[in-house]
């Protein structure tokens, strides 16, 4: 399957989609609380999207159950929100918000530390948040795909962290998942060439402990297997012929107040 270059009027509705979804991650991340349940989440991501005029992506996919991830501390990805799960002082979460607006998909995402965190979770969140960026800072028309992964793990392994190889990012548009797969490990010269007109996801899995992880019996979870602290942080990001435009810009407090 090719990859789909975007242009016109096709760009500026990916701005509006990817401007939804960030939209919609910032909404959520005002109302985090410790005692707040993963499921409220999901509830906050349902009526906003809504209000937003768009549709959240996740939902049904592959029979994903929600509309929202929502990953606390050792999991990787695809956690399911579930209203028997509370936010504590001391943890982090990942909320991982896909919106589809008039047929196209902007998927954002962002780790937040509830209350004080330990030293560790700070680590691996920053890490997370700065591997993410230094992925997204070497996209340009002309690039490899593999500059990507090597970026983000030479930031990774110099940090003392471990970067999750079997899940990355993903071409997006029209679908919410396509090629091609944005690996977040590679080798800087290797891989397609970027063009510009391409959009894609950069969304590094950050593990404080090994890169190995194991799939839950819901069949969706995904966890450190050593039990390890794990963050992610996730932008759309369209390539440009003098570099790349974040479709989903926004400003977060990562730092949820609260106490025990």
């Amino acid at each position: 399957m090719g990859i789909p270059l975007f242009k016109g009027t096709e760009v500026e509705r990916l701005r509006l989609a990817g401007l939804a979804a960030a939209g919609t991650l910032a909404h959520v991340a005002g109302k985090l609380q410790p005692g707040v349940a993963t499921a409220d989440i999901d509830a906050w991501v349902r009526e906003d999207t809504a209000r937003r005029g768009g549709t959240p992506s996740q939902l049904g996919y592959k029979g994903f159950p929600a509309t929202v991830c929502t990953s606390r501390n050792h999991v990787v990805c695809h956690g399911i929100p579930r209203p028997d799960e509370h936010l504590k002082p001391g943890d982090i979460v990942n909320v991982d918000v896909t919106t589809c607006l008039d047929g196209f998909h902007g998927d954002t995402s962002a780790t937040f530390l509830i209350g004080e965190v330990s030293s560790d979770a700070k680590h691996v969140v920053d890490v997370a948040r700065r591997c993410r960026d230094a992925g997204v800072a070497v996209v340009r028309h002309g690039a490899r795909l593999g500059d990507i992964g090597a970026a983000v793990m030479a930031l990774a392994k110099a940090e003392g962290c471990s970067v999750v190889e079997e899940f990355g990012g993903h071409g997006i548009g029209r679908q919410m998942h396509g090629p091609p797969h944005v690996s977040h490990v590679g080798k800087a010269g290797t891989g397609i060439t970027l063009r510009s007109g391409m959009v894609i996801t950069i969304e590094p899995m950050v593990n404080l402990g090994r890169p190995d992880i194991r799939m839950m019996p819901d069949g969706w979870t995904v966890v450190t297997a050593d039990g390890s602290l794990s963050a992610q942080f996730e932008h759309t990001v369209l390539v440009t012929r003098d570099g790349c435009e974040v479709l989903t810009p926004s400003e977060l407090s990562l730092h949820i107040p609260g106490g025990c």
